[in-house]
């Protein structure tokens, strides 16, 4: 299969959190991954999404430096419009 992935920044102007995030995240800039597959077999390149991530960095004290969660991109759609609106 071919893969490509995607980057992209999302910033938060207030804290959110998201379904799969056990705790709420502080307001910052983010670094979200979304990885395709190719689609076999049409006549046209088609990709169909296989995951998204989001890099959730360390907070003072953790003992990792920081931690890749998969997470639900609607749920990400959702979270940057109530962020949005609120700020």
């Amino acid at each position: 299969m071919t893969m490509r992935t995607s980057r992209r920044t999302v910033t938060f102007a207030r804290p959110f959190s998201l379904r799969g995030i056990e705790i709420e995240q502080p307001a910052g800039t983010y670094t979200v991954e979304t990885d395709e597959e190719l689609l076999e077999g049409l006549s046209f390149p088609a990709y169909r999404r296989v995951a998204t991530t989001i890099f959730l960095p360390s907070r003072p004290g953790d003992l990792v430096s920081g931690q890749l969660v998969t997470i639900d991109p609607l749920q990400l759609e959702a979270a940057e419009q109530r962020d949005a609106r609120n700020s």
